[in-house]
C-alpha cells in the first residue's frame, strides 16, 4: 500500500480522545483550562488562533501577545473515558471535569 494512503487510513481510523487540557504561561504562572473532543488535534488549533491573534479568550490572547509563544506549554490534564456515552453525556462530563480543573488550578476557564 502507498505510504500516504496508509497514513490517511490510519488518521481516519484513529478514535478521538476527549479530555481536559491546560495552556500554561511560564512567565506569569497563569493556567487556562479547556476541554475538547480530540486532545490530539487541540494544541494545533489553539496555537493557530493565538498566532493569528484571534483566540476567543481575550486574557489568553493578551498573555500570548505580551510574552510570546516560547512562554507557553500545552498540557493534557485528563483523558475522558467516553465508552457508552451519548454526545450529550460526553459534553456534560467534559464540562464537569473542565470546571474541576479550573478550580483545582485556580485557572481561567477558556469557555468564558
Amino acid at each position: 500500500m502507498n505510504p500516504r494512503k496508509a497514513l490517511l487510513r490510519a488518521y481516519k481510523e484513529e478514535k478521538p480522545s476527549p479530555g481536559v487540557y491546560a495552556v500554561r504561561c511560564g512567565r506569569t504562572g497563569q493556567a487556562f483550562v479547556g476541554a475538547t473532543e480530540n486532545l490530539a488535534t487541540r494544541k494545533n488549533g489553539v496555537w493557530f488562533s493565538l498566532k493569528l491573534g484571534s483566540h476567543p479568550n481575550a486574557r489568553l490572547q493578551g498573555a500570548w501577545n505580551a510574552h510570546g509563544e516560547a512562554s507557553f506549554v500545552f498540557e493534557v490534564l485528563e483523558t475522558i473515558d467516553d465508552d457508552g456515552l451519548e454526545p450529550k453525556g460526553r459534553a456534560l462530563r467534559l464540562a464537569d471535569r473542565r470546571k474541576h480543573w479550573c478550580e483545582t488550578l485556580s485557572a481561567v476557564d477558556l469557555v468564558r
